[in-house]
């Protein structure tokens, strides 16, 4: 599977396809990582507050792939604000790495707080702990306050994303800051059986929800769908043997309520 990237600043490079873990624990969340690995997947993304870290990390660990081919976010939850360095070392110790490629913070934390939070992110990055940062859940005035106080962008924003939720002018405005658009949840926010979704799919002889995902990369969106289920796993990682025209795209697009 070859999936493209999109670049976060220096030599860091993110797959726009990734392996979520939100809601999956224990031994369930260690046997589909290693189950995504196996299907070629090279981006897993996980949580302080998803419970999982360790599992994660010892998938990875187990799954003999060299670390440095897979790119691993985690996220500070926005009650730690003023933990900020305890809880990625815990993270750290979890997931059993010196550094995770992506930190960021999960919700924006109580008024006020935002900013500081972000200068020890900005701190972590520099000393090496964190290879990139940047936020998840947060609206581009968010975003601007924190470029406005530091000089310094987000490299992500992980938000709600889908064909339902698509805005074109959501992601010029992010794109128009330097800020990578990353969307989870593709599938609870998306009709499955939409009669344009089902009919491109059988065009091109795969499933509804891989031409979802592949819209996503199509419009160079990172997408991190989940599942605990080893067939839909490696399915969902099948994207690169079709493309979907401009008119399937625009047609996907028009599925957006927003």
């Amino acid at each position: 599977m070859t999936i493209p990237s999109v670049p976060l600043g220096g030599s860091v490079e993110m797959p726009l396809l990734g392996f979520g873990t939100w809601q999956i624990r224990g031994a369930a969340a260690y046997e589909a990582v290693r189950e995504a690995l196996e299907a070629g997947y090279r981006h897993l993304d996980t949580a302080t507050m998803y419970g999982n870290e360790a599992e994660v990390g010892r998938a990875l660990r187990d799954s003999g792939v060299p670390r440095d081919e897979v790119f691993v976010t985690t996220k500070l939850p926005p009650d730690r604000a003023g933990r900020e360095r305890a809880t990625l070392d815990a993270s750290l110790a979890a997931l059993g790495l010196d550094a995770v490629d992506l930190w960021l913070i999960h919700w924006p934390p109580r008024r006020g707080k935002s900013v500081p939070v972000w200068r020890e992110f900005l701190a972590a990055r520099d000393q090496g702990r964190a290879r990139a940062v940047g936020v998840s859940n947060y609206g581009t005035d968010e975003i601007d306050e924190l470029i406005a106080a530091t000089g310094q962008r987000p490299a992500v924003n992980q938000i709600r994303w889908g064909p339902r939720l698509y805005d074109a002018k959501l992601v010029a405005e992010h794109r128009g800051r330097g800020v990578v658009v990353e969307g989870y949840s593709p599938f609870r926010t998306t009709d499955l059986h939409d009669p344009v979704l089902t009919r491109i799919a059988a065009a091109h002889g795969v499933e509804p929800a891989q031409v979802v995902l592949r819209w996503h990369v199509q419009h160079g969106i990172v997408v991190i769908p989940k599942s605990v289920t080893p067939e839909r796993i490696a399915r969902n990682a099948q994207l690169t043997g079709f493309v979907l025209s401009e008119q399937e795209m625009a047609q996907v697009d028009g599925l957006s309520r927003v």
